[in-house]
């Protein structure tokens, strides 16, 4: 059994609402024991016999839209890489410190060169990203919610659906759920 964290996209936002408790048991339907979820933002930990990381997301994200009657984009990690992705500091500590937020975007293969090359023409003297495996690190000085670059834009650059998650979000899952 491995043991795996579910970052699933824009789940009790917008109408799209999933109580947690019909979340877990989604997940136990399909087989997965010890099924836990932090936070009601969509992130779910969970052990799981399957091997191949793509063919799981894929019947994951079947299965919630099956339940649910909406798309919802899962993007899977383990304990290990969450520690890593959380602990991975890819901006000078100054920069952070002012900046409202940090951000990191989950996706579910790296970006291709033309994908990096869209979102670095995105970035300001406000906004600074940078990608780094299958994560985008997005430092906002003026915050999120009064960014001009929104989750859409984003996407469309990368190519591909991402789901962010705060830092801190991060930290708190890899010292909750440590490899």
């Amino acid at each position: 059994m491995t043991r795996r964290i579910a970052f699933l996209r824009a789940v009790n936002l917008g109408g799209r609402t999933i109580l947690m408790a019909d979340l877990r048991r989604t997940f136990e339907r399909l087989g997965c024991t010890r099924v836990e979820t932090f936070i009601a933002s969509g992130n779910v930990i969970f052990d799981s016999s399957a091997r191949a990381e793509p063919a799981l997301a894929a019947r994951i994200e079947r299965a919630l839209e099956s339940e649910y009657g909406f798309a919802v984009p899962t993007l899977l990690r383990t304990p290990a890489e969450v520690r890593s992705l959380a602990d991975h500091a890819p901006f000078a500590s100054a920069a952070v410190a002012k900046a409202r937020a940090l951000y990191v975007g989950l996706l579910a293969a790296p970006a291709s060169a033309s994908a990096a090359r869209a979102v670095d023409a995105l970035a300001t003297r406000d906004e600074s990203f940078a990608l780094h495996g299958r994560e985008l690190y997005w430092l906002s000085r003026p915050g999120q919610g009064e960014s001009k670059i929104d989750l859409k834009k984003l996407e469309r650059a990368l190519g591909q659906p991402m789901t962010m998650r705060s830092v801190t979000t991060l930290r708190k899952l890899a010292d909750k759920y440590p490899a």
